[in-house]
């Protein structure tokens, strides 16, 4: 019996406030992310992806109190990241309302924290965010797809591809494949990308970054992504939950 795909907003978190933009760039506020969590649980969604854009690159960690709330008004599965860089992070997220935590820069600068965290509190509470953008393929990226950290502002010269492979032997439990380049573009998520992946890797793959209509999310799966993810289609009212439902649904998919 297949598994049912999964529809995630993201809620990408500044200062206390949801934003979006286009490449993470000129980012616009797009409102209170607890009340946004909320509307997004009573609209159907089936996990809801909360990052902390900003973490990373100012050096804190993720806004515990707005996680704590927001796992308050809803009662499906939460994945946070932002900040994530000790076992003791990743605890202290657990602890506040998240179900699993969403780990990148971090592992890329030590990624004995991959098997760290996976070791205390089992492969399932890691989602790997992989912000891939393409690059002419080489010797160090032969993928053709390169990690980038910090919101996508830092190249690392890291192959994504192997990258994301090497991450699931250490104990990533999914794989949050974001690509940079489409990212808030809307004009459909890299299927090229999510092919490349889905061949090397066995865990479950979030296809992340350019959706802009429901066609793009039937691409998506069709391609091979496990759960698709978006932003600001569903922020700012171009798409509703049950849109990508009924899309998926249409073409045959499999939703909850």
């Amino acid at each position: 019996m297949p598994v049912a795909i999964r529809v995630i907003p993201c809620l990408d978190v500044s200062h206390g406030r949801v934003v979006k933009g286009v490449n993470f760039e000129n980012l616009r506020d797009a409102g209170d992310p607890v009340e946004m969590a909320a509307l997004y649980g009573h609209m159907g969604c089936d996990e809801l992806t909360f990052l902390d854009v900003s973490a990373s690159v100012e050096g804190r960690s993720a806004l515990l109190d707005a996680i704590s709330a927001t796992a308050d008004q809803i009662f499906i599965p939460l994945t946070v990241g932002g900040g994530v860089r000790e076992v003791s992070d990743v605890a202290q997220l657990l602890q506040a309302g998240a179900d699993k935590v969403g780990i990148n820069t971090g592992a890329v600068s030590r990624p004995d924290l991959i098997d760290e965290v996976a070791d205390e509190f089992g492969n399932q509470v890691i989602t790997l965010s992989v912000d891939a953008r393409r690059v002419q393929a080489g010797r160090l990226t032969p993928s053709g797809y390169e990690v980038t950290t910090h919101g996508g502002k830092k190249g690392t010269g890291i192959d994504a591809l192997n990258w994301a492979v090497n991450a699931v032997e250490r104990g990533a439990g999914e794989i949050l494949l974001n690509s940079m380049d489409a990212d808030g573009t809307t004009a459909g998520f890299d299927i090229s990308m999510i092919k490349d992946f889905r061949r090397e890797l066995s865990v479950p793959i979030i296809a992340s970054g350019g959706a802009g209509k429901v066609s793009d999310f039937v691409e998506a799966v069709q391609a091979g992504a496990d759960a698709v993810l978006a932003a600001s289609v569903f922020h700012y009212g171009v798409l509703t939950i049950a849109d990508v439902k009924a899309g998926l649904s249409a073409a045959g998919i499999e939703v909850r």
